[in-house]
């Protein structure tokens, strides 16, 4: 006799909590072959798991190393379950928003961290990764009609850069339409508003809230 559909999504969020990729992967074979419904195993299953594990690295329970891991069964999950959503549910339109590391900087666990929880909150997030030229960020804004744009840096030498992003969007026109949230040790809320970002985020968690307050979705 098949699992029940409520087991199947326990043990997907179980999966991914304790980060148990194997299981997830199986988990997900079962819930296709039982024929339930694959946007909910995505939603009330991996997702789900993905949010307790935030919510857990915000109680200081997990460390970014064990949220990546999550991230992984997650993911994995995903590749299984994604190809069998219907059409129109794998067709809808995403918010876009551009990610990556400024110029000359070359950390980048803080940046896959916010992305992560970003694409578990629902948002389609293009990464150019780290050390990336400060035009770049503009032209991918650009190409793809992103909403947001998120820069990152753990390094005092590279802050200028992010206020020489917010330049070349407004000289581009694109400062209207794009918000611009930056992170990363040595960056404040002082910092952000000095030039003229309009958002700032302490860590991964603060990130999704502050995109969806300045996107003003619920």
């Amino acid at each position: 006799m098949p699992a029940s559909k409520e087991e199947l999504l326990k043990r997907l969020s179980e999966g991914v909590v304790n980060m148990e990729e194997e299981d997830v992967i199986e988990a997900c074979n079962e819930y296709i072959a039982a024929g339930y419904t694959i946007f909910d195993g995505i939603m009330e299953g991996l997702v789900d798991g993905m949010n307790r594990a935030s919510q857990l690295f915000e109680e200081e329970e997990y460390f970014v190393t064990d949220v990546l891991l999550c991230s992984d069964a997650m993911y994995e999950g995903l590749a299984v379950l994604r190809p069998h959503l219907p059409a129109e549910e794998a067709e809808k339109e995403k918010i876009k928003g551009v990610i990556g590391v400024v110029e000359g900087d070359t950390h980048d666990i803080g940046k896959n961290l916010v992305k992560i929880m970003l694409e578990t909150a629902g948002f389609e997030m293009l990464d150019l990764g780290r050390d990336v030229p400060l035009q770049h960020f503009v032209d991918k804004a650009k190409e793809v009609n992103a909403s947001f744009v998120c820069m990152s840096t753990l390094m005092t030498t590279t802050m200028g850069g992010m206020g020489k992003v917010i330049e070349l969007l407004k000289e581009a026109d694109l400062k209207e339409q794009v918000k611009v949230l930056i992170g990363g040790g040595p960056i404040s809320k002082k910092y952000a508003d000095t030039i003229g970002a309009d958002g700032y985020a302490s860590n991964a968690v603060e990130a999704v809230k502050t995109v969806k307050n300045l996107l003003d979705i619920a």
